[in-house]
């Protein structure tokens, strides 16, 4: 590792430890040449995982896009924050052990209803009507008595 201050090419380790979220190491270090020290941050570097939306274009995956995706349909619902994001990260880990590059918008939707209607009857109808652009309303009562059947799509 280089010094950020005399550029000396080689440091010692003084302090290691996790970051608060667990993703990254922080480590102390102290420069061999100068003896300054400097923090350096260690993380995994992850496959780029890209999202094929339904016109085709490509997109990098965003686990704030499910999370805000999933607050409005939840909005004035009893739906804590932590459990909305621990199903974003459930499905980001989920997508990720699948090893894909690419990952289609359409795989993602039903990943979010499937844990929605375990969640909120409420929310998952919510989603589901933008997400699959319910035209009308007997499309819309379709998916109510689906719902209330036990049947998914």
């Amino acid at each position: 590792m280089k010094c950020p201050y005399c550029s000396f090419m080689e440091s010692k380790v003084v302090d290691s430890r996790a970051t608060e979220e667990g993703s990254s190491i922080r480590r102390r270090r102290e420069c061999i040449g100068c003896g300054r020290r400097f923090t350096t941050y260690e993380r995994l570097d992850e496959i780029p995982l890209m999202v094929v939306k339904k016109d085709g274009r490509r997109e990098a995956f965003s686990r704030d896009k499910i999370i805000t995706g999933v607050l409005k349909a939840s909005q004035k619902r009893p739906i804590s924050y932590e459990v909305i994001e621990n199903l974003a990260r459930e499905i980001e880990r989920e997508l990720r052990n699948q090893m894909e590059r690419e990952i289609s918008s359409q795989v993602i939707g039903e990943m979010i209803m499937e844990r929605l209607r375990h969640i909120d009857e409420v929310a998952y109808v919510r989603f589901a009507s933008v997400y699959r652009q319910f035209k009308d309303i007997d499309r819309f009562m379709e998916e109510l008595e689906r719902l209330q059947r036990g049947e998914t799509e």
